[in-house]
């Protein structure tokens, strides 16, 4: 069921550097809104990633800005979240397991998610109606670590498109590690 265009999974950390001190954009899929509805977005964040000299990771390159009070959910297999808002801008994380998400009246644009997958949720209840609908498919639970902005923030960025990111598109977070 899954195509090679839904958003490949962006590991923390995983990310070397060569030579070279460039950096590849972060792109990253969203669930955003727009006159009150949620949508699914590609978006590219002004910053890039920043190389750590950190032992154990050195060499490795990542950043998701200031956050706060993360939570670790563990969602039941075969879940129906239905349709809901995000409770505050955060950072999604899937650990294992996945995750079908649509947007009401867009559901050609569905989101698959599998474990390592992270994307940005930005649809709460003041600027979107319905928002989105997470449904957890399979024989096991899926774990989530929802990572909220400090002070809600959203990280910016550009859209690059609506739609999830493509495999591509996501690839250039990963292609410092090969």
């Amino acid at each position: 069921m899954y195509t090679k265009d839904f958003l490949s999974p962006v590991i923390l950390g995983l990310l070397m550097t060569g030579a070279a001190a460039m950096t590849p954009p972060f792109n990253i899929t969203a669930i955003s809104a727009q006159y009150g509805k949620s949508r699914i977005e590609c978006w590219q964040l002004d910053s890039s990633f920043k190389v750590s000299t950190q032992p154990g990771v050195a060499g490795g390159a990542a950043r998701l800005g200031d956050v706060n009070d993360m939570t670790y959910n563990v969602v039941p297999a075969n879940y129906d979240g239905e349709f809901h808002n995000t409770p505050r801008n955060q950072w999604a994380v899937l650990l294992s397991g996945r995750a079908y998400i649509t947007v009401p009246g867009d559901e050609s644009n569905g989101l698959y998610v599998a474990g390592g997958d992270i994307l940005f949720a930005a649809d709460t209840a003041n600027i979107s109606r319905r928002g989105h609908r997470s449904q957890y498919m399979g024989v096991t639970e899926t774990v989530i670590l929802q990572i909220p902005t400090r002070h809600g923030e959203i990280p910016a960025h550009t859209v690059l498109h609506q739609g999830p990111c493509n495999a591509s598109e996501a690839a250039g977070a990963r292609q410092l590690g090969t």
